[in-house]
This record gives C-alpha cells, sequence and structure tokens, in this order.
C-alpha cells in the first residue's frame, strides 16, 4: 500500500489536470503502469505510442555489442549519438575510426563533433541535408557503411527474437536493466562460440 498509494495520487492528479483542466502533463511526469512505475513513454515520429525504454547499442565490426545504455525518458535520438562516442572513447581509449548511425542521429551538429573527436568517416542511414563527401572519404566508403548499419539492424532483430530483448517480464527497474545486459551478454557468448577458433 505505501507503494502503490502516491502511484494512484499521481494517476489522479495527472488524470485532473489532462481531463478536466485541459492541461498538456510532461512525459516525464506521468505515471503509465501502476506495477511498472519506471515505465517511459516512447514517441517515434508519427508511429504508435509505445512503452518502455530507449536502448542505444554500439555494435563492432566483430558483430559483438561492445556498449549498451537504457536510456530514461524520450531523449532525442540525435542528442545521443555524441555521448555514445564518448563512452567509446571512455571505455577502450579511443573513439572508433569510423561509425555508421541511424538516421535519428543525423545531423550536421553531430557530423562537425564527431570528425572533431577524430572519427574519418561518419556514415548516417539518412543524410538530413548532409552530403556523403561531407560524412565519409568516398561514395564506397558510404556504402560499405551503410550495408554494415544493415547488417546491425540484422543484430538487433535477433537480440529481439532470440535473446528476449523485445519483452521483459521481470519486474523493477533495477531487473529490467539486469534483463537488458543478460541479453546482450548471451549475444556476445553465442557470436563468440560461432567465431572460428585460430588455427
Amino acid at each position: 500500500m505505501d507503494h502503490l498509494l502516491p502511484l494512484v495520487d499521481a494517476i489522479v492528479s495527472q488524470t485532473e489536470r489532462r481531463v478536466f483542466k485541459g492541461e498538456k502533463v510532461p512525459a516525464q511526469e506521468k505515471v503509465v503502469s501502476l506495477y511498472e512505475p519506471h515505465t517511459d513513454i516512447i514517441v517515434k515520429d508519427r508511429r504508435q505510442v509505445q512503452y518502455g525504454h530507449k536502448l542505444n547499442l554500439v555494435q563492432g565490426k566483430s558483430r559483438l555489442i561492445l556498449d549498451l545504455v537504457i536510456e530514461e525518458g524520450n531523449p532525442a535520438d540525435s542528442d545521443q549519438f555524441i555521448p555514445m562516442m564518448e563512452r567509446q572513447k571512455e571505455i577502450y581509449g579511443r573513439v572508433p575510426r569510423q561509425t555508421s548511425g541511424d538516421g535519428g542521429y543525423a545531423c550536421r551538429a553531430n557530423l562537425e563533433k564527431a570528425k572533431a573527436m577524430g572519427i574519418s568517416d561518419v556514415a548516417f542511414n539518412k543524410k538530413r541535408g548532409l552530403e556523403v563527401e561531407e560524412m565519409t572519404k568516398s561514395q564506397y566508403v558510404y556504402k560499405t557503411l551503410f550495408r554494415f548499419r544493415a547488417g546491425i539492424e540484422a543484430g538487433i532483430s535477433w537480440l529481439k527474437r532470440c535473446f528476449g530483448l523485445s519483452r521483459c517480464h521481470c519486474k523493477g527497474s533495477e531487473r529490467f536493466d539486469s534483463h537488458c545486459w543478460l541479453s546482450v551478454v548471451c549475444y556476445n557468448l553465442v557470436i563468440l562460440a560461432r567465431h572460428p577458433a585460430p588455427s
């Protein structure tokens, strides 16, 4: 009761504000689940509203998942690109030489900051007003990185279908985080197991 009553009060309050007073309640103030109050509202473009958490993944040439960040709220994808590259530098001691990212990360500011960090080729799968020559040294490099990005999408799909990343049945924020990390660890173990042993 100590846990549920404050959440019920919050739901009653947000309903009064939204329905009776016509107020637009900010997403971070909304409670969308009594049982999983950490759940965020995720809106992507004009697609249907979803509930859960945004994840940012970094995959290397080896196909291993090198990093995972579970976001709070519904931050814009474009705001997460440079922090993810900074995490790569923090974890591995350097930024990647080349990177390929989702179209949501694409913007001139991200391209300029990534180049200033020392990343030589930055390919976004949607150009959003950027020229290929600005992003990469050649059309060939852009297409190669573009295809690599398509491979990452296949890996994400595999994570969802075979490693349980599409839905978490665990209760609580900490268990949700653990579930996501365990999915990634199991995925990486399978990738390593399939890698041919050195001769």
